[in-house]
């Protein structure tokens, strides 16, 4: 007899709820091809209750000392790091992610909960004594109300925690609509923060799909949203939520390149290209897509690229050796499927062939799984679509230069601009690129330069819609509301009714 599969609920007032709509979703294991879930897809409904629950949980939680919002930020953090191994299998289960990247994207999630446990520090306003005679001003930051996270399926954990400690440490309640493809998480995460002594309504997971993400943009009591996902979406999700008074951080896609000097150290490069292009089978939006080889770096560090995407470790991603695990769905498989077909037909060259890696080899069991090994382009110019779109897989392509300002140019030319990297030995080259380049995330020497949990997030351009970049002090900023306040007495009131703007005196 067949294995039913595992249902999946939401979570409201601090319990599971399976909601009123009747819609649901598959939820696989991608390793396997198996169905290892069901979820329900949530309604306008559901939506209004997880609002409704937030909204009459956030006038106690925001009059809560930020002392104590921190100490039970304080005791998520602890539970978390006990539980960080069995978030990481849930990441891997349903994602397909190799087990220690799972473990890596929950210690980034991690730094973000210590980051916010330092709230008090961080709401601390301005004070200014005697602006004017006998009167003093002073700005203190307070939170925004009900606040919703529409979060991606590549970082289930990760990209939420990007969000929700800092909303709920600032004095925010918080509703979190997860991808449907890996929802197991947020229950987990959920649970954790009950645990930790969270206040029923104070955060929300709602699962599902447009309908769920629709019914919170328009919702009155919603008063930010931050998204994280494909460019297109974000477009709309910030257009929506802005017509509809809402404050919006939505971060989108990306077609990040990495510059490699005539003077690099190769080795170094060519880890970093590998590790970086095909780890979590590319499914990252900061995975370098596009190696923009100047000079004659292409003839002598090609051989070893070519060499390393045949050998890459594509198995189980439970599997401790694993280097790459499967495509997240069947349909993103299909996807990437149809941008190497595209690369191909446009004259790309194709050094390797991830399309004909066979499932069977990466482990029992593996043989329906949604399997693909590396892909590596050369030749590739910027009029392609492998070029100029973003693949979201394990597709490398190799665009070839001249010297340095067209390597800059054609990265300041690309429609996206989130993450960038130059490896060179050159101060000035290096000094120059970080200044020029039209990109908001930039590594030296540094493949993925995703900033630590004080920096914050976000890309240019069209990688991000809206003003403010997730965590760090600006998620701080994105909320909470300034508000300044002038004061004074009685007794150092001139006599007399004022008819000019006032001005210090």
């Amino acid at each position: 007899m067949a294995n039913t599969p595992n249902p999946i609920h939401h979570f409201i007032q601090g319990q599971v709820a399976p909601g009123t709509s009747s819609r649901q979703m598959d939820v696989f294991n991608p390793a396997t091809g198996a169905v290892s879930g069901r979820v329900a897809l949530a309604n306008a409904a559901d939506v209004g209750a997880a609002v409704a629950a937030a909204q009459a949980a956030f006038p106690a939680w925001a009059d809560t000392p930020p002392i104590r919002r921190a100490r039970v930020m304080f005791k998520f953090l602890e539970l978390v790091n006990q539980h960080k191994d069995a978030l990481a299998h849930l990441i891997t289960a349903e994602h397909g992610k190799v087990f220690t990247d799972a473990q890596g994207e929950v210690s980034r999630g991690i730094d973000i909960i210590e980051f916010a446990c330092g709230i008090p520090q961080l709401l601390k306003g301005d004070f200014t004594d005697q602006v004017s005679t006998g009167m003093d001003n002073w700005t203190l930051r307070q939170p925004l109300g009900v606040v919703a996270g529409i979060t991606p399926f590549n970082f289930p954990v990760m990209v939420p925690m990007w969000m929700f400690p800092v909303a709920i440490a600032a004095g925010n309640t918080f509703i979190l609509k997860p991808s449907p493809t890996d929802p197991s998480a947020s229950l987990f995460m959920a649970e954790l923060l009950k645990k930790a002594g969270l206040p029923d309504g104070v955060f929300n997971v709602v699962q599902g799909d447009k309908e769920a993400v629709d019914a919170l943009l328009v919702h009155p009591d919603v008063k930010a949203i931050s998204f994280v996902g494909s460019t297109p979406i974000a477009n709309y999700i910030y257009e929506t939520g802005a017509h509809h008074g809402k404050r919006v951080q939505a971060l989108g896609g990306a077609k990040n390149h990495m510059v490699v000097m005539p003077d690099a150290d190769l080795d170094q490069a060519v880890d970093a290209l590998i590790g970086s292009a095909y780890g979590s089978a590319g499914e990252r939006c900061m995975a370098i897509s596009v190696a923009v080889l100047v000079g004659d770096v292409a003839e002598r560090i090609m051989p070893k690229l070519i060499e390393r995407t045949k050998t890459l470790k594509v198995l189980n991603g439970t599997n401790l050796a694993a280097e790459m695990g499967p495509i997240v769905t069947a349909a993103a498989h299909q996807r990437i499927t149809g941008y190497i077909d595209a690369g191909e037909k446009e004259g790309a060259k194709l050094l390797v062939d991830g399309r004909v890696f066979d499932g069977a080899k990466a482990g029992e069991g593996c043989d329906h799984g949604f399997w693909m090994g590396g892909t590596l382009f050369d030749h590739v110019s910027t009029d392609m679509k492998i070029y100029k779109e973003e693949i979201f897989g394990p597709v490398l392509s190799c665009v070839r230069v001249p010297d340095f300002a067209q390597a800059v140019q054609i990265i300041n030319d690309h429609e996206f601009g989130n993450g960038v990297s130059c490896f060179t030995r050159d101060g000035n080259v290096a000094r120059e690129f970080a200044r020029r380049i039209q990109v908001g995330m930039v590594g030296i020497n540094v493949p993925i330069p995703v900033p630590m949990a004080w920096h914050g997030f976000g890309g240019w351009k069209k990688s991000l819609f809206g003003d403010m970049h997730a965590y760090g002090e600006e998620g701080v900023r994105f909320y909470t509301k300034q508000k300044s306040i002038m004061q004074r007495w009685p007794e150092s009131i001139g006599k007399g009714a004022e008819f000019v703007m006032p001005t210090a005196k």
